[in-house]
Formats: structure tokens, sequence, C-alpha cells
């Protein structure tokens, strides 16, 4: 994903809800303020609708008592109180008088509200609350830090007497609006802000219920109650849980971690016609991305196979169709970026349906490969076969320019992305001595990707009767595993060559990308022994995980974006290359720092990303200060680690799950996995830890036909 520019932040993490196409970050007292990151607001398809939301008690901030997301991520409860409240002709309120319970619940267009406000005084008290809308219609790739030149006109806002309406009419004619609605009404309504001349009596408690919906063109306002929709959140959470797989251990710490990123998977993911697909993370990429998707789809795949399902299905909907040097696109090309708002409607951005991305049409082939393995679902591969095999053409004919059997990238999109694998920022690909490599640009882990998506196509075509295209992609698939040993292997760096240039030399540069390699099977077992010692090494490992790129190299800043910095869907890719060859050791040390990392991390939530600094004692991570968090495919690390140490293999054509030398960690003594899919079957297990870390299998119970079996 491209960088976002980075300016002074406030240094307070915020909370945040998401539901549909709407998102909303607030800070911790449940608030959107102007004095705090400039991120906070609640967005709707692309679009800043509430920059400021704030409460004053007698023109004074609320103290904040305790702060959480919960009902997986359905609810932000805050609980709050006044400050000494001083006022002349008013007796004083002193502080921890007033207690403010703080509800917030997100539902696609509408933020609601509840607050209850109790007296606990011995005598009645009176108070002014004031509450300030603000909304400055900025898009998303403002708030990132994109100049305009130009905008449209803001409307004078509208005073009603249950509150204020404010809207904005884009330069693309759009008229986007932002109506706060409050019950009771307030005492008095001004353009910015409703205000309530509140008197209790001892122990008295009331409460106010704040709407704020937005709505764009001829969109329908609807405003359910605050209780309605917090019950269809949790109705709706509910069925996303009965859907999944339940994994659960020993250990309430792991489990801590492992169900909050379970949540957060289903908080990020959308339902669209084509099914769910996991919007990439707030708050920058609150939207569909290809290749996060497709991650995020093969992480999910032993617990929540649907997933990758409507995956595919909406990549095959938005499959390229025709060129256009504008969209970076070509017949076949798989999308990388799908943007509502003003500036990608008006083309300001090229991003409002972007190709720019090199490996998200041979993933996509993997993932359906990946998902007719674990399901055995043949009609959703024959439903789509049209698009595997436009994809398929797409690699041969464009993905391959110059017919040296790599796939290759060259930016034509003006404004868009000049490196277009997973590191796509500026700097990311470049030679030995820091230079940046010039274009096309052949990325180790893309070939890899391409060899998977080939021997994906012959499994797919096989199943289909489609014998000679089955013989062909193997043959192919076996030819470009050579061609890659031979070509990008770099004997005195023990490692893969991180990208070929345009001109054909390697980039000798000591990256992570090589672990995506193991990932896909490409590379042989003594070179992947090679890499998985160079990938663990003190110059990679910073004892809170693999860097994107390891220390002594030119570019290596612990800060950068891809150039230091620790991912963990990068890691938890590695992890399972290790598995494969397996080189369970390494895979079980990834597993283990990242578990630990998450202690650290407020929610125990895994952020997009930090910063690569060596582990040092009584300190965690350090955090990169605009990382998305959530973050799809960080969030899904954790089950892609576990199926990594496990050695976990789903065989939904045959029936069959195989564990391959599993091991777990010293801190999770038993893992209980019910209800894992095998095709239609269902199987209960549970798998405990032996002295030596290796670990035992019970089957607990089956419903249809599985077979479970262990390979040392």
């Amino acid at each position: 994903m491209a960088e976002t520019r980075v300016t002074e932040r406030h240094d307070e993490l915020g909370r945040v809800l998401m539901h549909q196409d709407t998102f909303a970050v607030f800070d911790r007292a449940g608030a959107i303020s102007s004095e705090a990151r400039n991120e906070q607001g609640v967005y709707h398809r692309g679009t800043r609708y509430v920059s400021r939301l704030d409460l004053r008690i007698d023109g004074q901030r609320p103290m904040t008592l305790s702060s959480s997301v919960v009902r997986d991520n359905a609810l932000l409860a805050v609980d709050l109180t006044n400050p000494d409240l001083v006022r002349e002709g008013h007796p004083p309120i002193p502080h921890g008088t007033i207690h403010f319970f703080r509800g917030c619940v997100l539902e696609n267009g509408v933020c609601h509200q509840r607050l209850r406000i109790l007296n606990h005084s011995v005598g009645e008290i009176s108070f002014e609350l004031r509450i300030r809308l603000e909304a400055d219609f900025v898009d998303v790739f403002e708030v990132r830090g994109t100049p305009r030149s130009r905008r449209g006109r803001q409307e004078t806002p509208e005073e009603h007497q249950d509150g204020i309406g404010i809207a904005y009419r884009g330069l693309d004619g759009v008229l986007r609006r932002t109506r706060l609605r409050c019950r009771p009404p307030p005492s008095q309504v001004t353009a910015k802000e409703v205000r309530f001349g509140l008197a209790l009596g001892p122990g008295e408690e009331r409460e106010l219920l704040l709407e704020v919906s937005c709505t764009a063109g001829q969109d329908e306002e609807r405003v359910p109650s605050f209780v309605d929709a917090a019950l269809r959140r949790d109705a709706e959470q509910e069925a996303l849980r009965a859907q999944e797989a339940r994994v659960s251990s020993s250990s309430g710490l792991f489990d801590g971690w492992l169900h909050r990123s379970q949540a957060d998977l289903r908080m990020l993911l959308t339902r669209t016609p084509r099914g769910l697909y996991p919007y990439a993370g707030v708050p920058w990429y609150s939207t569909p991305f290809g290749r996060d998707g497709i991650i995020t789809a093969l992480q999910m795949l032993w617990i929540h196979p649907e997933v990758a399902a409507g995956v595919l299905r909406f990549l095959s909907a938005t499959q390229a169709t025709h060129p256009s040097e504008e969209q970076d696109a070509e017949p076949g090309k798989i999308i990388h970026e799908l943007r509502h708002g003003e500036m990608a409607a008006l083309r300001e951005v090229p991003f409002g349906r972007y190709y720019g991305a090199v490996d998200t049409t041979p993933l996509f082939l993997v993932l359906a490969g990946e998902y007719l393995r674990a399901t055995g679902d043949l009609e959703l591969i024959r439903e789509l076969w049209p698009h595997f095999q436009a994809a398929l053409e797409w690699i041969e004919k464009h993905g391959d320019r110059d017919g040296d059997g790599f796939v290759e990238y060259a930016r034509r999109a003006a404004g868009g992305l000049a490196n277009q694998g997973w590191k796509d920022s500026f700097d990311a690909v470049f030679h030995a001595d820091g230079r940046l490599a010039e274009g096309p640009i052949a990325l180790c882990e893309v070939q890899a990707y391409v060899f998977a998506a080939r021997r994906a196509m012959a499994r797919m075509a096989r199943a289909l009767g489609h014998e000679e295209l089955a013989r062909r992609q193997a043959a192919l698939a076996d030819e470009l595993r050579q061609r890659f040993e031979d070509t990008f292997w770099c004997e005195d760096l023990s490692t893969y060559a991180l990208a070929l240039d345009g001109a054909k030399r390697p980039c000798r540069v000591r990256a992570s990308n090589p672990g995506h390699c193991l990932a896909m099977g490409l590379v042989t077992v003594e070179r992947a022994q090679r890499v998985a010692t160079t990938l663990t090494g003190e110059a990679f490992f910073s004892g809170w995980g693999i860097r994107t790129v390891a220390m002594g190299e030119a570019r290596y800043n612990p800060m950068s974006y891809h150039d230091g910095s620790v991912w963990p869907h990068d890691n938890a890719l590695a992890a399972l290359g290790f598995g494969h060859y397996g080189l369970k050791t390494a895979a079980l040390s990834i597993l283990e720092q990242f578990f630990l990392a998450s202690l650290s991390f407020e929610l125990r939530r895994m952020p997009e990303l930090y910063c690569g600094f060596p582990k040092r004692p009584g300190a965690g991570p350090t955090l990169y200060p605009v990382a998305c968090s959530p973050q799809a495919w960080a969030s899904g690390s954790v089950l892609m680690m576990l199926r990594a140490v496990l050695g976990l293999d789903v065989d939904g054509l045959r029936g069959q799950v195989t564990f391959s030398n599993p091991m777990l960690p010293d801190f999770l003594d038993v893992l209980q996995i019910e209800d894992l899919p095998v095709g239609p079957a269902r199987v209960d297990l549970r798998v405990h830890r032996y002295a030596d870390g290796a670990a035992g299998i019970d089957v607990v119970r089956r419903s249809g036909p599985v077979s479970v079996s262990i390979h040392k």
C-alpha cells in the first residue's frame, strides 16, 4: 500500500468503529475533536462527514474514566465524569459528581450515541451540556495529505428543532449531507451547536440520544433507534461467528489476542452484492483492495472459507475487460483498489478503479486453487472459470512483457504507483548501493505467486476435465522454478535477489520478500533452509519479527514504511513458508514473538506494521505513527501462523485433515478447534503439547466423513 504522508500527531490512540462503507475514529472519550489527530471523524464512502462531535459540560471537557470497544467491536462504551465546575451565581459541582455513560454504535451511514447522565450528589444540580458538530466533507485522500487546488461549496447550515443539518455540494455535483438529530430536542440550536439545560435531582438519571446520518445524492436517510441498531449489529456478528470454526486454547492471554484478531476481521468484513469482502483497514484503506482481500481470505480459509468465495466473486466482477493507461489496466487483470469519494470521481486520484498491482492477478488464481482444495466446491470454480482463464491470459500476454518467463510491472498511469508489489512505496525496490531500480521490474515473490498460480490452474483444470491445460500449466510451473533458481539466487547473500530491474540486473538486497517464495513452495529444500537462516538472523530478526529489509542494507531504516519495519502479514507468510519446508522452530519463533508483541498493543490489536528497532528489555515494539489499526491482513496473521506451526492442511475434495509435524509454543498446552470445515463435513479437534513441543491430535467429534492424520 502506498505510504501515507506523516505530519505531527496527537499521541492519543483512538477508538475505531466500522460497518459496511462507514467507519469512525473517535478519541478515548467517544468524541471527535478538532484538537486531536486529524484522521478523527465519521467517514462514509470515502468522505469525512463529521470532523467534530464533542461534548462540553459548562464549557469544559469531561474527564474520561474508562473507554473500550466491546461486543465484537459493535459498541464503544465510555465512562465519563465532570471536572470541578465553578460558575458565578451557582453552587460549585465537585469533580466526580456526574457520571456520563456514552455508548456509540455505527450502522451503515448512521452514527448513534446514547448518553446516560446520573447525578451522584445528595442535592439537585444544574448545568449546561453543549454538543458541537462540524462537517468538513474532505476526501479521505485530503486527510491523508493530498492537496487540492479547488473544492466544492459548503451550504449554509440548517437549524432544526431537533438538531442541525450541514450539506456540501462537491465538484462532482453530488450533494453530501450530515444531519444531527437529538432526542429529546435540545434547549437551543445554533449553526454548529446544540445545547441542553439540565437539572437533575439527587440520584436522578437522564438519557439523551444523538443520531448523525450521512447521505449522498438520492440516498434514502435511514435513522433507526440506538437499540435497534445495536441489536442488528449484534445479530450480524453472531451470524458471522456461527459460520467460523472456533479456536480456543489453554492460555487466556493467547485467546485475548486471537479473539481480538477475529473480532477485527469480522468488523472489516463487508457484505457486497457478491458476498463477504474484507476491507483492508481503518482509517486509510477502508475499501476493497485486491491483494489485501486475497491474502486475508487465504489466512481465514481454514476457519471461514465463505470469505474466499466472496473475494473470488467480487474480484471476478471487477476484473478488467479492456486496456486503460489511466487505470493501469489490461484485459484479465485483477483490481488493486476501488475507491468512492469526490477525488476518485473527478479522477484527481487514479484510484477510483485502479489496477496498478502486479501480484493480484496470480494471487487471485492461487486463492481459487486453495479454495477448491479446502472446500471441494467445484461449482464455484466452474462458475468463475472464464475469469480464471482471463487472469491466466493476462499473466502470459501482459504480465510477461518481454517474454523472458518472468512477470514484470511498469507504471503507465500518471499519478499511479511507481512500485506495484506489496511494497509499493517509491523507495521499496533498490540496488545494493541504494540506487532505485528502474523498470520494468520483476519482483522475486511475484514469480512465486505465478508458480503457485500455474499449479492452481493445473489443479482446477484437472478437476474440470481439461487435462491438456492441466499438464501444460504444471510443466510451465516446473520450468519457472528452474529459471527462477538460476536467475534470482545470490549465493553470497544466502537468499534470493529482491528483484530484477529493467536491464535484468538483480537487486542484490537482503529483503523479506523471499519468505513469500517459501510460502508458495517455489524453492528447493536446501535453499529454503538457507533463506530461513538468513531471515531469522540478527540482521533481519528484530526480536519482534522479521524486518522488511535487513540491517546494513543501503536504505535500511527501522522507521520506514517498507525498508526496515516489521509487518505481521509478511511474517505470517514467512512462517507459512517455514512450515511448508518443515522448519517448525523458525515458524514457532515468529508466532511466539508476535504473541509477546500483542501484549504491548492497546486492545491487543495487531497494527498494520511497527518499527523495526531491536527489542529492548522492558519495552514493547515501537509503533509506526500512521499505521492502520485494525488492518485485515495484520489481524488474520495469527491464523496463518497457527496453521504454519500445526502443519495444518485441509483437503475438502478428499475429506482429509493432515497435520505435518505439528508443534505448539511453550505457552500453549492445549488448542481446541471446533467445527473445522472439511468440504461439507465438520470436525472438532483437540491439539495437546508434549514436553518437547511436538503436538498430538485427538478427534473429539465428526460430522460427516472426515479422516485425520499426522505426518511426522
